[in-house]
């Protein structure tokens, strides 16, 4: 049962006597911050006082003698104000987590009315290896889509891969004028990624000194009209200040661009080798761009590297996948689309939506700064024409009630668009919902880079990850007071299971909207926030059945019956009994977090008080042993499938 929709749904039937529409209340009907005021709260009188004009704690009386809920708690509370609080009857919490115990789903009932969601999340460009900024959107869509299914939806969990785009144009252009046949034969991806590399930053070398006196240019005349601002701005017109404000935004914003595109072109200027490949390859930008023309029209010679290079390319992301634990029910990248790209674009015409302007066809939007491009001058189509094309796919093949998108926040602008096109084409009745994320950065503050200033492969990660856990596991067995314990061959399986879930929930636990500084040692930190200490919990509550010789199930088939005697078992109980409650709540802004602090409050909070202050093995008496041990396998059960939810595994022993 989830207590909380269950106590909401009993203030809904009262607070309907109340207000028409009382699910601006429901919202106030929370747990309790401290347990001396209860197990949950409600704080709805307040807000109903200001509408009715009455005292709220005269409110609050009347909806506690209204309020059926004598089955599932003591007599309501009226404090302060008018604040209800409710605690659950020991004698009903018993009963629910016996029932919970019982239970493989531990007391998470399925949604009544499930929904079909698309989840599209990784999105990997196929033709280079992938990096730390693909963890973020990986792991909070695999969190996303295994929740939303144990919860009973159908969910199809979509890897829209980067398989077409310009990055295929470089590669090739690299293919044919810089190939490294020895290197190709021995690992094709890595020359690949090489190639990408290399066309890249003689693409960007190019375009950076063309930009480079623009930028110039319009940092003199920012400057000019900052000189003319200074009067206004001192003689403290509210208007004159903050428009010198934007200016001066807009000057560093300019200088920024300036300083990198001035490194750039120094990096290619003082290296020999490069310089001299920049001077021969001076219309490198346009010569990729005839290349990617050249695939995306058929053309049987670029058609036939591009066939030749995805198998490698797809084996290489799938073995990163492989060791993540993620799995995905379709991965269909943009080259899937490509052929329905010109009929997206003539129904948007036909449609009014789409209209010719300087050649391109553009989409125009109220409140957009910009309009939306889906086909260039030249005919070329953009990520916006596929990104339409896969919305009109997945709602012709699953009519889905929600698409989720896991991307990057630097890209909001585009979904809004997106979006609103897509509601305007006649999609307005799905749910189109950017779950957007913040960067990872280094502990400089700056985005998550290697000391040559690279982007950190995402394989790279996870060896590091898996070594320094291994280094962990293997100082916690040998220091354990009888020797080790674990053999070789263990501590390498527990090491990949250690290291991986440390990097995943090392992500997972962050507010997704917010940046984070990224740092192994806090990561496996086995007595923080962390995969580590979850996992480290789960097998301490394991061993104590190993040291007891005890199997759980054999507690079940003996009727073993829960006491609640004191507040850590009563309290462990109350938590154990708010799984369900912390899925609804991760669910209803799609934030993994809740779940992560969830369950480090159950290990942290609420189990080591209870482990540290009642003994299990060595308990009173038998009846109470088994109480224990019954709480002891509940809060194993909870912690292996909540982690579970997250894609992170735990082990027996640790």
């Amino acid at each position: 049962m989830n207590l909380l929709a269950e106590i909401r749904s009993r203030f809904a039937d009262v607070l309907a006597q109340y207000v028409e529409d009382p699910s601006g209340l429901i919202d106030l009907v929370r747990r309790s911050q401290d347990a001396k005021f209860g197990d949950y709260q409600a704080n709805v009188a307040m807000p109903l006082g200001k509408r009715l004009s009455r005292p709220p704690r005269d409110i609050a009386a009347e909806i506690v003698e209204k309020l059926e809920i004598d089955d599932l708690c003591e007599q309501p509370e009226v404090a302060g104000p008018g604040f209800i609080n409710l605690r659950i009857r020991d004698a009903r919490l018993v009963d629910l987590l016996t029932d919970t115990a019982g239970d493989q789903r531990l007391g998470v009932p399925r949604v009544e009315a499930p929904r079909t969601y698309v989840v599209d999340y990784s999105a990997p460009n196929v033709a280079k290896p992938m990096h730390v900024g693909h963890i973020r959107s990986t792991v909070i869509g695999d969190a996303l889509v295994r929740t939303l299914r144990f919860l009973g939806h159908q969910v199809i969990g979509d890897n829209h891969i980067g398989d077409w785009g310009t990055q295929f144009g470089m590669i090739i252009y690299g293919y044919r004028h810089f190939l490294d046949e020895e290197a190709y034969a021995k690992s094709p991806v890595r020359e690949l990624a090489r190639l990408y590399r290399l066309v890249n930053q003689l693409v960007e070398y190019h375009a950076c000194r063309e930009k480079i006196p623009e930028l110039k240019q319009q940092i003199a005349q920012l400057q000019g009209e900052l000189e003319q601002s200074g009067a206004e701005a001192a003689s403290g017109d509210k208007k004159a200040k903050k428009a010198r404000r934007r200016l001066e935004s807009r000057l560093q914003e300019l200088r920024d661009q300036l300083r990198e595109a001035e490194q750039k072109v120094a990096a290619v200027d003082a290296d020999p080798m490069l310089a001299e490949l920049a001077r021969q390859h001076a219309d490198v930008g346009e010569a990729v761009l005839r290349e990617t023309a050249r695939l995306h029209a058929g053309d049987e010679e670029n058609l036939k590297l591009w066939r030749q290079f995805m198998p490698a390319c797809l084996r290489e992301i799938e073995r990163v996948y492989e060791r993540l634990g993620v799995k995905f029910d379709v991965t269909l990248g943009e080259s899937f689309y490509h052929d329905q790209l010109p009929d997206v674009v003539a129904d948007l015409k036909a449609r009014g939506l789409a209209v010719e302007s300087d050649g391109a066809v553009c989409i125009f939007l109220e409140n957009s700064p910009a309009p939306m491009i889906i086909q260039k001058k030249d005919g070329a189509y953009l990520y916006a024409t596929t990104d339409l094309a896969t919305i009109r796919y997945r709602m012709k093949t699953w009519s889905p009630d929600a698409i989720l998108y896991v991307v990057d926040h630097r890209q909001s602008l585009h979904f809004e668009q997106l979006f609103a096109v897509a509601r305007k084409w006649g999609y307005t009745d799905v749910e189109l919902t950017h779950v957007s994320f913040g960067t990872v950065l280094g502990e400089d503050g700056r985005p998550f880079k290697t000391r040559s200033g690279d982007t950190v492969g995402l394989e790279g990660l996870l060896d590091e990850a898996v070594r320094r856990a291994r280094r962990v596991v293997a100082a916690n067995d040998d220091a354990k007071p009888g020797g080790p314990e674990l053999s070789e061959a263990e501590r390498d399986q527990i090491a990949e299971v250690v290291g991986i879930g440390a990097l995943k929930y090392a992500d997972l636990m962050h507010n997704r909207t917010s940046d984070y500084v990224f740092s192994y040692e806090k990561m496996l930190n086995d007595r923080g926030d962390s995969a580590t200490y979850l996992q480290y919990a789960y097998a301490r509550v394991r061993s104590i059945f190993a040291r007891g010789n005890v199997r759980p199930e054999a507690l079940y088939e003996a009727g073993a019956s829960l006491l609640l005697e004191t507040p850590e078992e009563r309290g462990l109980a109350m938590q154990l009994l708010r799984f369900a409650e912390a899925l609804e709540q991760m669910l209803a802004d799609y934030r993994p977090n809740v779940l992560t602090a969830y369950l480090f409050e159950l290990a942290d909070r609420y189990f080591s008080p209870f482990y540290d202050r009642c003994p299990v093995l060595k308990a009173e008496n038998p009846r109470l042993r088994d109480s224990r041990l019954l709480l002891c396998d509940l809060t194993a059960r909870v912690l292996k499938q909540g982690l579970a939810l997250l894609g992170i595994q735990v082990v027996e022993k640790m």
